[in-house]
């Protein structure tokens, strides 16, 4: 059976899982990440690059990486816009600056990766493998999110209008979600974003703006939201045992929040 083969149904078999499970969307137990399949690079930068810009803008046609071995590789500044890249393997790959708006990275690996100040606005990002991934000033605007983003880095990053959500209308697959579990969002902007059933356990969300935002049944269990912009974020049935709350001024112009759950749980600003 062949590693493509093997790994599609891998990546279907952890999709499976309860997702109220720790390992819901941890692939990481079934695959050896130190294998050269996960940690090497079939192509040079130069290839990448060539690759890309033989597509023509605007033809409808887009660049088709799908399921390459690009990890570790220096691929800042490159445009991906519109791209193929699914089940693409990015692990530890300099991506800073790199544009990726509207490009399909389903399932793709990029833990580890450098996506500083990169533009994912519109990109669909479906199971992908995102853990410890650095995103600080990235823009993910308008994202389909169902990744798994534990331990990321995304200070300053703007994910305004994205959809964490979890996908309700595909149960035969298992429950997918955003999972950002201690991810950093200080200072993220996350206004309007659907959050709803996504993980933010432990979450840092100090000064973030959460705006609007449906928070609806996710798990904000031990986030730390002091000083965050909660006015219009909709808690109805979030889980907010022992997160840290932002003061009650900023409390009053949240929406449902006697809807929470475990809300005499939380902690309180001194």
């Amino acid at each position: 059976m062949s590693f493509r083969l093997a790994f599609t149904f891998v990546s279907i078999a952890a999709l499976l899982v309860d997702p109220t499970d720790a390992v819901s969307q941890d692939m990481l137990r079934s695959v050896d990440l130190n294998s050269p399949e996960m940690t090497a690079s079939e192509m040079t930068r130069a290839e990448v690059d060539a690759l890309l810009k033989s597509v023509p803008h605007g033809d409808g046609r887009t660049a088709d990486l799908d399921g390459k071995r690009l990890s570790r590789l220096d691929l800042s500044g490159l445009d991906f816009s519109g791209g193929n890249l699914h089940l693409v393997k990015l692990n530890r790959t300099n991506l800073k600056g790199a544009r990726f708006d509207r490009a399909i990275l389903n399932q793709a690996w990029l833990i580890d990766a450098d996506l500083t100040g990169a533009s994912l606005v519109k990109a669909s990002l479906l199971g992908t493998q995102m853990q410890r991934a650095k995103l600080g000033g990235a823009d993910l605007s308008g994202a389909r999110i169902t990744a798994d983003l534990s331990g990321a880095s995304l200070i300053g990053a703007r994910l305004a209008g994205a959809d964490l959500s979890a996908d309700m209308r595909n149960q035969s697959m298992g429950l997918m979600r955003g999972v950002l579990k201690s991810a950093d969002l200080r200072n993220a902007d996350l206004s309007g974003a659907n959050l709803s059933r996504a993980d933010l356990e432990f979450a840092q969300l100090q000064n973030a703006n959460l705006a609007n935002c449906s928070l609806h049944r996710a798990d904000l269990a031990g986030a730390d939201l002091s000083d965050a912009n909660v006015a219009g974020a909709d808690f109805t049935e979030a889980d907010l045992a022992s997160a840290l709350l932002p003061s009650a001024a900023a409390l009053a112009e949240a929406r449902n929040l006697d809807k929470a759950r475990n809300l005499n749980l939380a902690r309180r600003p001194r």
